[in-house]
Parts: C-alpha cells; sequence; structure tokens
C-alpha cells in the first residue's frame, strides 16, 4: 500500500496507477500549538510504501510520524521514498561546530524503514548517511518529454560538476548539443558567467539543472543568453524548489518557460517522474 506525505499527493496517486497499487488513507493534522499529527487510519497491510518530499521542517516530522504509524499498524516492511530530499545540500559541516544536516535527517529517517529510495540528491554521497539500502534514481530524462521543438538546441548546465544532467536530457530529447556555464570573478560582488566554448547566438538553449532554489544564479545565466542572440531559453529542473521570488527572478531575466518535475509539486511541474520510480520500486 502506498502511503502519501501531504507535499506528494499528486505524485503518490501517478505511482499507485503505475505501480497497480492502493493509495492508504492518509489524515494530517496541526495541533494549537503547531505540533504536526500524520496518521493512517484503517491501515492494513504487510508493506507500505511512503512517498514523502521533504520541503520543510514539518514535512520531515510527518514523514517520521508516517513511518512510525505504519510500523504500529502492522507493516513488516517499509520503503520510503524522498523524491526530495530536504537538507541535501548540507552534506559536510562548513564551519566549526556546524553538524552535517544531511547525515542528522538521513540517520533520523533509517530508524523505521528498510529501504529509502531517492530521486537525484544533489551528490550521491549522501547515500551513505543512511543505515539502511539506499537506492538512486535519475529522473533528468524526463525532462526532455515536456520541451516544446528547439531550434539547434544546445542544453547548458550551470558549471562542470552538472554536465551529467544536461548531457542525460540531450541524450533523452535525441538531438542537440551540451556545454557548462563559466564563472569568473572581477571583485567580490561582481561574476560573470558565461558558456564556456558553444556559440548560441540564434539557438533555443535549454539550461539543465539538478533544482532550482533561489533563481539567483539561472536567472544571472538567462540574462546572459537572452542578451547575447539566443533565440529561445526555457530552464529544466527536477526539483523545482523555486523559493522565495525566484519565478519573478527567471522571468524578469527572460526565460520562456520552467521544466520541472513532481518531485516537488508546483505550477511547473510539467512531467512525473512517477514511471521511473516504480521501474526501481519493482527492481
Amino acid at each position: 500500500m502506498l502511503v502519501p506525505g501531504a507535499s506528494s499527493q499528486a505524485l503518490a496517486a501517478a505511482l499507485a496507477t503505475e505501480l497497480g497499487e492502493s493509495l492508504a488513507a492518509v489524515e494530517y493534522d496541526t495541533f494549537p500549538d503547531g505540533e504536526t499529527l500524520a496518521s493512517v487510519p484503517g491501515f492494513d497491510a504487510e508493506t507500505a510504501t511512503i512517498i514523502a518530499s521533504t520541503v520543510s521542517n514539518d514535512a520531515y516530522i510527518e514523514l517520521l510520524q508516517l513511518q512510525d504509524a505504519v510500523r504500529e499498524a502492522g507493516a513488516e516492511e517499509v520503503t520510503t521514498v524522498i523524491p526530495y530530499m530536504g537538507y541535501a545540500r548540507q552534506d559536510k559541516a562548513f564551519e566549526a561546530g556546524h553538524p552535517i544536516s544531511a547525515r542528522a535527517v538521513a540517520r533520523a529517517v533509517s530508524t523505521t524503514t528498510d529501504r529509502v529510495v531517492l530521486v537525484n540528491p544533489h551528490e550521491d554521497a549522501i547515500s551513505e548517511f543512511f543505515d539502511v539500502p539506499v537506492d538512486i534514481v535519475d529522473a533528468a530524462g524526463c525532462l526532455a518529454k515536456p520541451l516544446p521543438e528547439l531550434h539547434d538546441p544546445l542544453f547548458l548546465s550551470p558549471d562542470s560538476g552538472a554536465i551529467d544532467i544536461a548531457n542525460t536530457v540531450c541524450d533523452a530529447y535525441g538531438e542537440g548539443e551540451t556545454d557548462y556555464f563559466e564563472k569568473k570573478r572581477r571583485s567580490g560582488t561582481d561574476v560573470e558567467i558565461t558558456p564556456s566554448k558553444t556559440d548560441f547566438d540564434g539557438r533555443d538553449v535549454v539550461i539543465t539543472d539538478d533544482i532550482i532554489a533561489t533563481g539567483s544564479t539561472m536567472s544571472e545565466a538567462v540574462a546572459v543568453l537572452a542578451k547575447g542572440g539566443a533565440n529561445r531559453v526555457f530552464c529544466a529542473t527536477v526539483h523545482p524548489l523555486l523559493a522565495r521570488n525566484a519565478r519573478t527572478k527567471l522571468s524578469r531575466a527572460g526565460i520562456e518557460r520552467v521544466f520541472g518535475t513532481d518531485t516537488i509539486e508546483r505550477e511547473v511541474s510539467s512531467v512525473s517522474v512517477a514511471p521511473v520510480l516504480a521501474d526501481a520500486l519493482e527492481r
């Protein structure tokens, strides 16, 4: 039986359809003091697959409660699918006295599950923080599906370290070139962002990344392309977090459209990762 977290209800429904399994009845409540309560009334199954993106601190508490609730209801085997893992970018102690937050939450999640499935975590190495087996699903190829017909397409990543996502989207689209941006710091506040070598004049460009959070770097890249002669500029991201005014930043920079998956359910979530998750769960 599939158990949806509050932030992943549409994805859980799509995954249930892919797998031909039932959705559990889940209730999400908040007490007057702000504490949350996630429960599974009537749950009756030996196995449970929880699907919950941890987009907030409350979402983490809710996930832990759902894990405990299905165990309390008699589930003997629990799989936890975290389509978007919050705190994944805090994978080391950046200053003396800082926690490794990704490790802290991974250990907490590990206490009441038998298996974890992650979708494009910021660093694959965070899988080592869990105390249970972890499968990593690459959903970048899904981003090619909603793209329009492109003219002489160029797929760009924000830096050389993220070029794999650009390559995957390009391969799935079936044509085009890939490249990455280089950053040249002129001063403490002035950074020049340019594609490393490829000419983009007159071409349709898709900037790809695993996550768009604040949109600052991405909007700078979009502005460079728009001013430099690119025909149309799109963004494609696995995790469309789009915090605060990120969407406005991108629009002001000249983006034509943002495409994202439903690992985080946003207005731009135009393609589902349910098929690739189903494949992973059935292995």
